[in-house]
């Protein structure tokens, strides 16, 4: 079977020839063209399919919003070196961010968040009040003709309203502050985010998108219950309902700590948890994953942590870890193997591509 007609069966509830095995291989890519090692055009060509194709790794759509977010209002957008800056200007107040691009890792991290604290507010809202969405499909149509039997193609609803600020555009210490200090005005501030972010979602859910994620990044240690139930879970529910309504699986994106959030994500009527990462590297060993996946529970996909493929783990530790998977996940067709949460920078290709391998030798469902 093709890595396309294997998630099918997967989604569809029957048993394939073996455990589908797809990797976001999006990062290791960014690193290749940082170093000149690819062209910058590789990673929206037909190239990138052949390049999985070669490795042997499945394919879905990693990083697109099939929607724009424009603001009606004054934005400043300039470069200092390594920093990114973004600046509103309101009449209740400027807001200001910075994201530093670090060359070693080829990523960009915050180094100062657009919303600080609870006086920033007021402009924050003006900001969101004055915000509106249009399709852009046209990238989502290439992609989905080049990926053949590769893959399906998948696209991003917005984070909940809560996760954008936490990941974002304020962090965790920022948000905890604010809505100890200004609760009420910190729901209205949610409140008016999720019209606009309702909208997104809608122009995602009627994308060419086979599949739809929510690209939370949800993380049990820095979530938690309390704000999972209060402010993410109802944004999420509605949107794999409407998801599933369109005639799509849903996906939700918890690469972080699995241990105290993992049954509640799990009965959202989510289809597929996506990057889960289990233990050495996370908080739960795989084999504790099968209650997850009973009856009509969602499909856990992951199971591989970014740094098994990095000459920081044996190669014997490697195969031991894949193959204890892959033991759990043939117990059953329900589970896709993934990264947990992309192939990094410093990757071993023979890694990536002994997956495959494994897979072949250790994945079938009549081994």
């Amino acid at each position: 079977m093709t890595p396309r007609e294997q998630l099918l069966a997967i989604l569809n509830g029957r048993p394939p020839d073996r455990v589908p095995w797809f990797g976001d291989l999006d990062y290791w890519a960014t690193a290749l063209i940082g170093r000149h090692q690819r062209p910058v055009t590789c990673r929206e060509s037909a190239e990138n399919i052949q390049w999985h194709r070669e490795l042997g790794v499945g394919f879905y759509l990693q990083g697109y919003f099939p929607f724009r977010m424009q603001f009606d209002l004054e934005e400043r957008v300039w470069q200092e070196g390594n920093r990114r800056f973004r600046e509103f200007r309101t009449p209740l107040g400027n807001l200001r961010e910075c994201w530093e691009y670090l060359p070693a890792s080829f990523a960009e991290a915050p180094v100062e968040h657009l919303l600080k604290s609870e006086s920033d507010l007021p402009a924050f809202r003006y900001v969101y009040e004055h915000a509106a969405c249009e399709p852009d499909y046209d990238y989502a149509w290439r992609r989905r003709e080049q990926i053949g039997e590769q893959g399906l193609l998948l696209c991003y609803l917005p984070k909940s309203p809560f996760m954008h600020l936490v990941a974002l555009e304020a962090g965790i210490t920022a948000v905890t502050f604010v809505e100890m200090n200004a609760p009420e005005e910190f729901a209205a501030t949610l409140a008016v985010m999720k019209k606009v972010f309702d909208a997104a979602a809608r122009i995602a859910v009627d994308s060419p998108a086979e599949m739809l994620m929510i690209p939370e990044n949800l993380s049990s240690e820095v979530v938690g219950p309390r704000n999972f139930e209060n402010h993410i879970r109802a944004y999420q529910e509605e949107w794999f309902r409407e998801i599933a309504s369109a005639g799509k699986p849903s996906f939700v994106h918890m690469d972080g700590t699995l241990r105290g959030l993992l049954a509640q994500e799990a009965s959202t009527g989510v289809r597929v948890i996506e990057a889960m990462t289990p233990a050495p590297a996370g908080a739960l060993a795989s084999d504790s994953w099968a209650a997850v996946a009973k009856g009509s529970g969602p499909s856990p996909g992951g199971g591989i942590p970014g740094s098994y493929f990095t000459p920081n783990v044996s190669d014997e530790e490697f195969e031991r870890h894949v193959r204890t998977v892959l033991r759990v996940m043939t117990s059953a067709p329900r589970f896709v193997l993934g990264v947990a949460d992309q192939v990094p920078p410093d990757v071993l290709e023979r890694r990536v591509r002994a997956v495959a391998e494994l897979v072949d030798r250790y994945g079938r469902y009549d081994a």
